[in-house]
């Protein structure tokens, strides 16, 4: 999927329902807190978490391969290092 697909330019927005606790609702608005902002926020950390879940998911079996490659072979440059 390409990035420009993934999230909305700024300016574009959709309006939306979103079913909240009643009391955690009326505590916010207590609070001055702008439910939509805090609700688009919310929703782009769950974005980020679905996405990095699903990245490491499509990677394991590569990530696997390179631990066992460094495993067996030794990280590349080594011999180069100064620390």
């Amino acid at each position: 999927m390409p990035m420009a697909d993934a999230a909305p330019a700024a300016g574009q927005r959709r309006a939306t329902n979103v079913t909240l606790p009643d009391p955690l609702l009326r505590e916010a608005r207590a609070l001055d807190i702008n439910v939509s902002q805090a609700c688009e926020r919310g929703l782009a950390a769950a974005v980020a978490e679905a996405r990095a879940r699903r990245w490491l998911a499509e990677n394991r079996g590569a990530i696997a391969a390179w631990n066992e490659h460094v495993e067996t072979h030794g990280l590349p440059l080594a011999d180069f290092r100064q620390f």
